[in-house]
Formats: structure tokens, C-alpha cells, sequence
């Protein structure tokens, strides 16, 4: 594994361990629900009666290409009416070092802006690989779109005591036996459409509706 160069020591070791997980690709199973520390949501507040959560990595190719073709229309059918409570949570997959940096920009960013950060990634992904710079480069384009400098980013991207909180969100996904990204819980239960970049717009409607017309 490369290591990243601008990220400290224990976010060096931090990545090493999250290689030695399991291998994160295509969908994972197990069940997550309820709030945790960390959630970034969007739609209903919390305690709404339909929960979406999405677990997925800002260099994850199937994360990034259900951004493109379901997020507009999970988006405009299910959040921007609050009939859902939609939370993201970051899972790195390879490289990882870079991921967590990249989850790391997003969240130093604010809470106003990590989506658009996330989103940007996602939509930018080929830039880590091919865009100049290499991944520090697209992290750093994407921090200074953001309104970081290039001194904010790099102290972003050491803060040992965010690295911290990533490393105790990831436990919490591994506890809740997610083991691919992305993944998609309604409500603590799985939605898996077969073959697919992660959970169809078909799929996902039918498990919300399901929740919703209960008593």
C-alpha cells in the first residue's frame, strides 16, 4: 500500500489497519439502525419514521456511480420532502489512506458543505489516479473549493483526534457487519438489489413505502 504523504504517522497507521480488514467491494451484509455518533443526515429529523442509511467511500467506484445515476432521484423522491432521514456513513475501501483523507476534508469542511465535498469526490474520482497531482492533488483541489487552505488541509488531514473518531465509526460499521460499500439499511434492514451498483431506486421504494404504510 502507497503511503499517502501529507497524512501523520497514526493516519498511516490507521489506513495499514483498515487494509488488513476484510476486502470492501460491491455490497456487504448485516443490519444497521438506529443513530450513531457522527451521523451526517439530510431530509426528516431524527426520530422520523423511515431511516435510510447508506455506508459508502469517496473511492468507491460503485458508491460513485450510484451517486450519479439514483442519488437525483432518491433525493427528489424521498429527502428534499423529509419523507425519509437519509444518513451517510464513510466506510474506506482502497485505497484507504486516501478515502479517510478525503472523509477527513469533507468533515472539516462543515456540516454545510460535507455533502457537496463528498459528492465532489465521488463525481471526481478519476482525478485521484489520473488528475494532476495525484490523490493529494484532488483532495487539495477539492479542500480549496471548499474554502480550506492549503494549511487548513493540511492540519485537516492530521488531526489525530478526527482520525479517532473515523477509526471508532468504522468499528461500529465492522460491529454491525457491513462488509461491502455501498450498502443500504431501511429501517436496520438490508435492501440489496443483485448485480447492481447498490440498491436500486425500485428496490429502495418498495422497503420505504413498506415502512411507511405500517401503523
Amino acid at each position: 500500500m502507497t503511503r499517502y504523504a501529507s497524512m501523520s504517522r497514526r493516519a498511516a497507521m490507521t489506513a495499514a489497519a483498515l487494509a488488513a480488514m476484510a476486502t470492501l467491494s460491491g455490497c456487504g451484509g448485516g443490519k444497521a439502525g438506529g443513530a450513531a455518533e457522527g451521523d451526517m443526515a439530510l431530509g426528516a429529523a431524527e426520530g422520523a419514521k423511515v431511516t435510510v442509511v447508506e455506508y459508502a467511500s469517496v473511492t468507491c467506484p460503485h458508491c460513485a456511480a450510484w451517486q450519479e445515476n439514483t442519488w437525483p432521484q432518491f433525493k427528489a423522491q424521498f429527502v428534499d420532502n423529509n419523507k425519509v432521514r437519509y444518513v451517510f456513513r464513510e466506510l474506506p475501501t482502497p485505497p484507504v489512506e486516501v478515502a479517510t483523507a478525503g472523509f477527513l476534508v469533507a468533515r472539516c469542511a462543515g456540516k454545510d458543505k460535507y455533502f457537496d465535498v463528498v459528492h465532489q469526490l465521488m463525481a471526481t474520482q478519476q482525478e485521484m489516479v489520473a488528475g494532476s497531482g495525484g490523490p493529494r492533488g484532488w483532495l487539495l483541489r477539492t479542500a480549496n473549493a471548499a474554502g480550506l487552505s492549503d494549511q487548513q488541509f493540511e492540519d485537516c488531514v492530521r488531526d489525530a483526534d478526527a482520525i479517532k473518531a473515523m477509526e471508532g465509526r468504522i468499528r461500529e460499521a465492522q460491529a454491525a457487519g457491513v462488509t461491502g460499500t455501498p450498502a443500504f439499511f431501511v429501517n436496520g434492514v438490508q435492501v440489496v438489489t443483485p448485480g447492481g451498483e447498490g440498491a436500486s431506486i425500485e428496490d429502495l421504494t418498495k422497503a420505504i413505502e413498506a415502512e411507511l404504510a405500517k401503523g
